[in-house]
C-alpha cells in the first residue's frame, strides 16, 4: 500500500469515524472502503450509460433525414453525447 494524506471537513471526517467505529475498522479502511465502493458505483454508471445509448442507436428516424447513421453512428453517437 501507498501512504496517502489527506484533508478532509470536520464533518465528514466526524461522520468517516462514526462508519469506521459502527464496523469496527480503523479510519484508513473506511476510506478505502468508502473510495471503492464510490469508483466501482462511478465505472457501472458509465457502462450503464453507454448501455443505454447503444440501445437507442436505430429506434428512431433521423429528423434532418441523414441516410448514412449505419455508416457513421459512432460519429453521431459521439456528438449526441457531448
Amino acid at each position: 500500500m501507498v501512504r496517502t494524506q489527506i484533508q478532509l471537513p470536520q464533518e465528514l471526517l466526524r461522520r468517516l469515524k462514526k462508519l469506521a467505529r459502527r464496523d469496527g475498522v480503523s479510519l484508513a479502511e473506511m476510506v478505502r472502503r468508502c473510495v471503492t465502493r464510490f469508483l466501482e458505483t462511478e465505472q457501472t454508471s458509465r457502462a450503464q450509460i453507454y448501455a443505454r445509448a447503444a440501445g437507442l442507436v436505430g429506434a428512431f428516424k433521423d429528423r434532418e433525414g441523414a441516410t448514412d447513421v449505419s455508416l457513421h453512428h459512432d460519429r453521431y453517437l459521439d456528438e449526441a453525447v457531448r
